[in-house]
């Protein structure tokens, strides 16, 4: 789960981490006053779940109250696009309004799991206030990057570690090694996924702050937070995945053309990497899992058919207690609710009634073709992408 920047610098003071002032604001009015309160000057950042504000026009300077009330009536109620939200952009419902700052370097610290580590590993850069993808292609040597022992948490050997890295000297090296344990804190008492701050600021009277901030929850602890349950903004979710969750469906919206329903997270994987292997993409990730009925794989069909970024549909079941022949009743249904819908569907069926699945599909006149092998599977999808369809009908499944 993702938090606004308000809300992450919130979790962050009250860890006693140093964040600039400011007051988030849903209206101009709102927005005027919290400037006033600030001394006039102010910078007004739109909230929102993407990266990439400054560029598209969501963080602005104001040099007064009234300036200020302009830039937060402009950005209310609009539509923020940036590099990470695509065309249609993310709605902005709020602003931040904060105290602005004499910032004299830009630094970058995040504290993120890491699959390969086993664990949570702290990443810092003197390169900071820029995409941290760009300085590790560009100049991998200014990252660092030191795993934390989870039993053990951050030490404070690391913690000054990571200070002098950042190029902290003198009066300024321990209260940063300590701001360092506190973002600790912060990840692990929340079960956080993802504590990054950048730019992590020194202004130029010695402050070290956290400029900018973002938090990301694990999904499956929230039970444990249920205050940062609250912070959850629906508006700002993609409008597929918001579906899908309601449905108990895993989802995630992704950047290719084919869409893919398979049942079992590594199954899943697999599936997309030898999409990708075939020369395709993804259009999503699709877990419609081991107890699904046939309501659900209806709904999980029709949540991609409904992506008008799919032009092809890979479906790769391996039939355990999901059953192959509850999954081709279940999509039949979802194309008899999507009836205007051409796109070809290669199908993969393998386990506990696999035959009465491919039967079912092979006499129902969708455009469907059956393979045995995934590899084929990847190639098919692939080429029908790139061609835009195949032809459909009864003939097409065999």
């Amino acid at each position: 789960m993702k938090v606004h920047e308000y809300q992450a610098k919130r979790v962050l003071a009250e860890a006693g981490v140093p964040v600039p002032r400011g007051e988030m604001a849903r209206s101009a009015d709102e927005a005027r006053k919290a400037a006033e309160r600030l001394g006039g000057k102010a910078v007004v950042k739109a909230q929102v779940h993407a990266g990439g504000r400054g560029k598209a026009g969501g963080i602005r300077v104001a040099s007064s109250p009234e300036e200020a009330g302009r830039a937060a009536e402009e950005m209310l109620g609009s539509r923020l696009v940036t590099f990470q939200t695509g065309p249609e952009g993310a709605p902005v419902s709020a602003a931040l309004v904060e105290e602005p700052l004499e910032i004299a370097r830009e630094l970058y610290l995040a504290i993120v799991m890491d699959g390969a580590a086993r664990g949570p590993v702290v990443i810092a850069s003197q390169a900071g206030g820029m995409e941290i993808e760009e300085v590790a292609e560009r100049t991998p040597g200014k990252i660092m990057r030191i795993p934390i022992d989870p039993g053990l948490g951050l030490q404070p050997y690391q913690g000054r570690k990571l200070a002098y890295g950042l190029g902290f000297e003198g009066a300024q090296a321990r209260p940063a090694a300590a701001m360092m344990g506190r973002l600790y804190s912060v990840f692990r008492e929340n079960d956080c996924s993802l504590v990054e701050i950048n730019p992590l600021a020194v202004t130029s009277d010695g402050r070290i702050l956290a400029a900018d901030a973002k938090l990301d929850f694990e999904d499956d602890a929230l039970f444990r937070h249920p205050a940062l349950r609250e912070m959850h903004d629906p508006a700002q979710d993609d409008p597929l995945e918001a579906q899908a969750s309601e449905f108990g469906i895993s989802y995630v919206k992704l950047d290719g053309d084919v869409g893919c329903m398979v049942n079992g997270a590594g199954l899943a994987m697999a599936t997309m990497d030898v999409i990708g292997q075939a020369g395709g993409g993804p259009a999503n990730f699709l877990d419609v899992g081991g107890g699904a009925d046939e309501d659900k794989v209806a709904r999980a069909l029709s949540i991609i058919l409904s992506d008008p970024s799919v032009k092809s549909v890979l479906v790769n079941i391996f039939g355990g207690i999901l059953r192959c022949d509850v999954v081709a009743k279940g999509m039949l249904q979802a194309v008899g609710e999507n009836p205007q819908t051409d796109r070809p569907m290669v199908v993969r069926m393998l386990g506990t009634n696999a035959e009465e699945g491919r039967g079912i599909l092979s006499a129902s006149g969708l455009n469907v073709a059956l393979v045995d092998d995934l590899a084929e599977a990847a190639q098919a999808v692939s080429r029908y992408s790139r061609a835009s369809g195949i032809p459909s009908g009864p003939g097409a499944a065999r």
